[in-house]
C-alpha cells in the first residue's frame, strides 16, 4: 500500500508500578497477575493494547481513520454491518462474497486504527470483515524482579442496604497490590504486514508511540497505583524484510539491580545499553 511504512521496528518499553494493581487477574481474584512458580509479575498484551486504545480514543477523539473497533459501545456485528452498508455492498451472504469481504476489510482498515494497527478478527455475523493480522504486536511483560502480592482490608464508610445500615456503619472490603514492580514488555512493527494488508502509516507508527509513552497518563485509578512509562527504546530496521533477528536487539539492552534489598523505586535499577547495533539498524531513544 502506497502510504504503508517502509521499515521493520522492534522496541522496547520499561514501566513500573508503585503501590498499585497493574492488571488484576479473574482468576485469582483480581490480584495481580503472577507466574506461580516464580512470583515474576506479569501484564498482559491486552492490557497493554487497551491503554494504547484508550488514548488514541482520547486524542483524537473520533476524528476520520481513529475509530476503534475493540470497546464496549456497540457490538461488533453491528459495525461489520455499517462497513456493508456504508460501501453499498449485498448483506447476508456470510462471507461467501470473497470480493465484497475484502473490500469490507479494506474500509475496516482504513476507518478503524486499532484494526490498521494490532488486526482483528472480523469474521463473524452476517456481514463479514474477513481476519486482518496486523502488523504490531506487544509481548506480556514481564517484571524484572519477583512481586509480593499484599492484600489488606479495607473499609468504607457506608452501607450499602437499609437493613444492614441498622447494624453497622461500615463494609469491610480486600485490596490486593504489589508495593513495587519495574516491567519489560517487547514488541514488533512489521512493515510488510503494513504494506500488504492494513496500511498503517508513519502518521500511525508516531501515534503508536506517543501512545505508549502517555499510556498511564489518562488511566489513572486507585486500584493501579502509581504507574509510569520509564522507557522506550525503537530499533529501526533500514529495510521493510530487517537486518537482524529481534533478539539478538533485544539482548541489547539489559537491567542490573543496584540496590541492597528489595527495589522500592526505578533508580533501583540501572538499565545498560549497547549501541553497538548490527548493520543496517538504528537505535532511537524515545524516552
Amino acid at each position: 500500500m502506497e502510504n504503508a511504512i517502509q521499515n521493520r521496528y522492534e522496541f522496547v518499553m520499561f514501566f513500573d508500578v508503585e503501590n498499585g494493581n497493574p492488571n488484576g487477574d479473574p482468576d485469582a481474584g483480581n490480584s495481580p497477575r503472577t507466574d506461580p512458580e516464580t512470583t515474576i509479575g506479569f501484564v498482559t498484551d491486552v492490557c497493554i493494547k487497551r491503554k494504547i486504545r484508550n488514548f488514541v480514543e482520547l486524542s483524537k477523539n473520533g476524528q476520520p481513520g481513529y475509530n476503534i473497533l475493540i470497546k464496549t459501545d456497540r457490538a461488533l456485528n453491528a459495525k461489520f454491518t455499517e462497513a456493508y452498508d456504508d460501501l453499498g455492498l449485498k448483506k447476508g451472504q456470510k462471507g461467501a462474497n470473497k470480493e465484497d469481504t475484502a473490500a469490507a476489510r479494506d474500509y475496516m482498515c482504513a476507518n478503524y486504527y486499532d484494526v490498521r494497527t494490532f488486526g482483528a478478527v472480523m469474521s463473524t455475523g452476517d456481514n463479514q470483515c474477513g481476519i486482518v493480522r496486523g502488523p504490531v504486536q506487544i509481548n506480556f511483560a514481564k517484571s524484572l524482579d519477583p512481586v509480593y502480592i499484599q492484600d489488606i482490608s479495607i473499609t468504607r464508610q457506608a452501607v450499602t442496604t437499609e437493613n444492614d445500615f441498622n447494624e453497622k456503619k461500615n463494609e469491610m472490603g480486600r485490596k490486593s497490590f504489589v508495593s513495587y514492580g519495574l516491567y519489560r514488555a517487547e514488541g514488533y512493527v512489521s512493515a510488510l504486514l503494513a504494506q500488504s494488508v492494513t496500511g498503517f502509516s508513519e502518521d500511525d507508527l508516531e501515534l503508536l508511540w506517543t501512545a505508549i509513552i502517555n499510556m498511564f497518563e489518562n488511566d489513572r485509578s486507585a486500584a493501579r497505583g502509581k504507574m509510569c512509562l520509564r522507557k522506550l527504546y525503537v530499533f529501526k530496521h533500514n529495510t521493510a524484510l530487517g537486518n537482524a533477528p529481534a533478539h539478538i536487539l533485544f539482548d541489547k539492552i539489559t537491567t542490573e539491580k543496584i540496590c541492597g534489598g528489595a527495589p522500592r523505586k526505578f533508580t533501583d535499577y540501572e538499565i545498560k545499553v549497547d549501541r553497538n547495533m548490527p548493520d543496517g539498524v538504528e537505535l532511537i531513544e524515545k524516552l
